[in-house]
């Protein structure tokens, strides 16, 4: 807002600095053709007034006082800077007037101020040539009479204008600026505060509302924003209830039929149900680990990341699970533990079910610690690799339809990474299979 009114004034006043130098230009132009023009015609007519001498002694200068008979010869020298527009004037004013002329040729010099003319000037006159920069000398060839010379004062610079505009120009801005500065910091500060709450909002901070504050639009803006937050927040809050209403549920009647299957004889048959029971269970949990991962319930701690992998490596290893894992430096971050072992958990299950083992590996730098899990099996499509972080995603040619599960794992595991900041990256290996690195940040 500041800058657009800064540019506004900025034109406003260039335009204003346009006219005025041009009406100075024609105002000093006109104070000079048309005094002497007059004088001039006076002067080629005999007649006299109160600034005419009819004598004028013999070795006077030309530039004394102004003559009453013209000077035979042109007296200016050659080689001084010369005013176009006052010769064109002065030419057409005498014109208009009809007196025959020829050459009308001026010429600026400057005034030396032990000049002995400027005492025989009257005061005023005098006064005029020394506050001057320079005296301007005109000389009009009459045809057939000689040369009709005069002098006048001349302010070639037009620096005196310029600084009074520029002093004008700097006490508008202070006195449009200041208040505009004003104005816009008065809106700024509330929307910038706005920006904050709205970029860091997040389900899982408990942050009261944003203060009320500025001009009656940004204050009416925040109040709807605070309106909304609560709504959303209430939202999510009866997410939460439903969702463990709908686990609490579905868990009694599938435990009610793990008790019941016990009296199944038939040993296959009864594997089978546990089994299916165990995988309802266990994508029960995906699901709704994964609708409650924007609000964990579970505090960040102070975990050292490679003790981690290494326990969740061993659960494998006592499954008999071919999983390896190069052991790490010790590695203290902050982190929920329980959601980042899940989501390692995933990555392992997926390498040993679709790849036949998991090499693990973890490997830390300045600003990242990156856990990589790679497999030797059949890898991923190129052009495939974004959809199987898609919930309930499967991609069926290059996976085992009997491994089971329901394409929840990857989705769940990306979740959890970029809820602690970080990400999850899938490449086939040159020499085979899929790594998949979790990068966290330090």
């Amino acid at each position: 807002m500041a800058v657009l009114v800064a540019l506004a004034l900025f034109v406003a006043q260039a335009i204003n600095f346009g006219l005025t130098l041009h009406d100075r230009q024609a105002f000093r132009l006109e104070q000079v053709v048309g005094p002497t023009a007059s004088r001039l015609i006076d002067a080629a007519q005999g007649q006299r007034n109160r600034d005419i001498s009819a004598t004028e002694p013999s070795d006077g200068s030309p530039w004394d006082r102004f003559r009453s008979r013209p000077w035979p010869t042109n007296p200016i020298e050659n080689g001084l800077r010369r005013r176009a527009d006052v010769e064109e004037g002065l030419r057409q004013r005498l014109i208009e007037a009809g007196l025959p002329i020829g050459q009308v040729v001026t010429g600026i010099r400057p005034i030396r101020a032990d000049d002995p003319r400027l005492k025989r000037m009257s005061h005023y006159r005098e006064q005029r040539f020394r506050a001057a920069e320079g005296e301007l000398l005109i000389a009009i060839e009459q045809p057939g009479a000689g040369w009709w010379t005069t002098s006048v004062p001349w302010q070639d610079s037009d620096w005196p204008i310029v600084s009074r505009l520029i002093g004008q120009t700097l006490v508008l801005y202070v006195i449009v600026l200041l208040p505009v500065l004003w104005a816009a910091r008065r809106i700024a500060r509330p929307l910038r505060m706005l920006t904050t709450a709205a970029e860091g909002f997040h389900p899982a901070d408990k942050q009261g509302p944003i203060e009320e504050s500025g001009p009656h639009d940004v204050r009416t803006l925040i109040a709807a924003f605070n309106q909304l937050r609560t709504r959303v927040m209430a939202m999510l809050d009866e997410k939460d209830r439903m969702l463990g209403a709908i686990g609490h549920d579905l868990r009694t009647p599938l435990a009610a039929l793990r008790v019941r299957i016990e009296s199944v004889e038939d040993d296959d048959d009864r594997t089978k149900m546990a089994d299916t029971i165990d995988e309802m269970n266990g994508t029960l949990d995906d699901i709704l680990s994964l609708a409650r991962l924007g609000r964990p319930s579970e505090p960040l701690t102070e975990v050292d990341v490679a003790a981690l992998v290494d326990a969740v490596v061993e659960d494998f290893r006592d499954l008999g699970k071919p999983v390896s894992y190069e052991e790490a430096a010790r590695l203290p971050m902050r982190l929920r533990p329980s959601l980042i072992r899940r989501a390692v958990r995933n990555l392992i299950e997926n390498a040993v079910k679709y790849g036949g083992s998991a090499d693990v590996s973890l490997t830390a730098t300045a600003h990242a610690v990156r856990i990589t899990v790679a497999d030797k099996g059949p890898g991923i499509p190129p052009e495939r690799v974004g959809e199987v972080f898609e919930a309930f995603t499967r991609l069926e040619g290059s996976r085992n339809k009997e491994t089971g599960g329901i394409g929840l794992g990857l989705a769940l595991a990306r979740a959890i990474v970029r809820e602690a900041g970080g990400d999850i990256d899938l490449a086939n290996r040159p020499e085979g299979g899929l790594a998949a690195t979790i990068t966290l940040p330090r």
